[in-house]
């Protein structure tokens, strides 16, 4: 019995019970509810039971008795309330004759019946509050996400610690069924300064927004990786607090090439972001090409308002199909509302290029840098524009340049330069679609899959899960392509 009540809890009690009176045994109210049943074998299993249980139940309490029994044709149910107010009453359905002795061991099984019921309540009452501090952590990481960093602070303070500024953000990778176990040594290993967030979107990932410096025993970053057998550890640079989703993508791409490091763990390589050298003139294209979404009035009162529709779009730009769950929607809202986007702005959101638009606008809008004073400049026609501006081609030179550093293929990715600039523009003009870039270049699907995870050690960049680089690949290869000169002429 003691054995049954340490391992098994209330309902394998219940079910030896019910072996030992050849019959069914269970938990109920005082209304007679059934909350817990057991039965060693189908045909005690039976409604009449059932109910001759909850008859007795409601019997036992109208009466407050300490026992109660009540007999059927063929049954007797022996009623036994457990220790504490409120608490259920426990039910035995024997056939009669009652086995001898059987009185006896319900009272003697009382007490560890009782301590399995307080065990399992505190045991729930734990598991909602640490969903509760799980969904609170997850709605701050939203907000920084979003910019809205006086509100995150606000729900912040309920928790702890507090939001560190500056930052570097980190994603840890673990193993199946790991995270609680590796949130706990972060947390351990940093002293519980970092603020620890399991990603909504990702079930093996974890989000740590850490302090910037380097703490007493270095990085924590680093130190995850040498704790944790079999994590993989990726981490950002150095960012204000306000630029927590920059933090986030630096991160999450440089996970992608600590898993093919021998240490597991890797830090983002040096890459301006496109909305930093975008200048004025590219902050009026945002501006002007986001006008119909920031201005967007709802015309019923549950209809998403701009602000929603602008999360939305950047949910799923960084997310793809995931952001139904970073967003908490289902995916016919999130096709419902992206079809709303895409004919409010006037773009063609199935298309690579009016996904990479719509990304550097919303990239713009969302880095603080990049809005200058009001001035009477003029905003850009289109996106061809900002691409031709020398800060524009300066950092796509920056982006495609470890492609062409590549020589012969013995290098480390295995692909020579040419091969790895036709696999990235065939996968960019197949929509970053695996299955036509694979038929167009003539090789097979997993041949295609592990040339781009070659690739994405070389770029240091994620390619093949979001968020990806896809949307400044494309842009880098559109601003060459624009300044290139034109081999038809003479």
């Amino acid at each position: 019995m003691h054995r049954l009540a340490r391992t098994g809890g209330t309902q394998e009690l219940l079910r030896w019970l019910s072996g030992r009176a050849d019959g069914w045994a269970g938990l109920l109210d005082g209304e007679g509810t059934v909350l817990h049943a057991a039965a060693r074998t189908p045909a005690a299993a039976t409604p009449q039971a059932a109910a001759l249980a909850a008859e007795g139940a409601k019997a036992l309490t109208a009466r407050g008795a300490q026992a109660h029994s009540l007999d059927s044709d063929t049954h007797t149910a022996l009623l036994f309330p457990l220790d504490g107010e409120g608490a259920p009453v426990l039910a035995v359905v024997a056939p009669r004759p009652v086995p001898a002795g059987l009185t006896v061991l319900l009272g003697d099984v009382l007490m560890p019946l009782t301590l399995c019921r307080q065990a399992e309540t505190v045991e729930r009452k734990r598991r909602r509050v640490d969903l509760a501090e799980s969904r609170g952590r997850e709605a701050v990481l939203h907000l920084l996400m979003t910019g809205r960093l006086s509100i995150a602070h606000q729900v912040a303070g309920a928790l702890r610690p507090r939001l560190p500024d500056p930052v570097r953000v980190c994603v840890v990778e673990c193993s199946g069924g790991q995270r609680d176990e590796v949130a706990r040594v972060c947390a351990e290993a940093d002293g519980g300064r970092s603020w620890i967030v399991r990603c909504p979107v990702y079930a093996r990932h974890l989000i740590l927004v850490m302090p910037a410096g380097r703490g007493r025993n270095g990085p924590l970053d680093e130190r995850v990786a040498a704790l944790v057998d079999d994590c993989v550890v990726g981490a950002s640079e150095q960012i204000p607090l306000s630029d927590t989703a920059t933090g986030y993508r630096q991160a999450f791409h440089a996970l992608a090439v600590a898993r093919g490091l021998p240490g597991r763990h890797a830090g983002f390589g040096t890459s301006p972001e496109p909305a930093l050298v975008v200048g004025e003139t590219g902050a009026r294209w945002a501006d002007a090409l986001l006008a119909p979404l920031l201005h967007h009035l709802p015309r019923r009162s549950q209809d998403p308002g701009s602000q929603e529709l602008a999360a939305t779009a950047a949910s799923w730009l960084a997310f793809s199909t995931h952001a139904t769950q970073h967003l908490k929607i289902h995916r016919n809202t999130l096709a419902a509302r992206l079809r709303f986007i895409g004919d409010l702005l006037g773009l063609d959101l199935g298309t690579l290029a009016d996904q990479a638009a719509l990304d550097l606008a919303l990239r713009i809008r969302d880095t603080p840098a990049a809005r200058p004073a009001e001035t009477a400049a003029k905003a850009a026609r289109d996106l061809d524009e900002i691409l031709r501006r020398p800060a524009l081609q300066a950092w796509a030179s920056q982006q495609l340049r470890p492609i062409e550093t590549l020589t012969t293929p013995g290098t480390a990715s295995g692909v020579a330069s040419g091969a790895a600039e036709r696999t990235l523009r065939t996968w960019l003009a197949c929509e970053a679609q695996l299955g036509p870039t694979a038929a167009e270049l003539g090789i097979s699907l997993p041949g295609t899959r592990k040339r781009l995870a070659r690739l994405e050690t070389v770029l240091r960049r994620s390619l093949l899960q979001a968020p990806s680089a896809r949307y400044d690949l494309w842009l880098a290869f559109r601003a060459r392509d624009l300044t290139a000169p034109d081999l038809t002429t003479s």
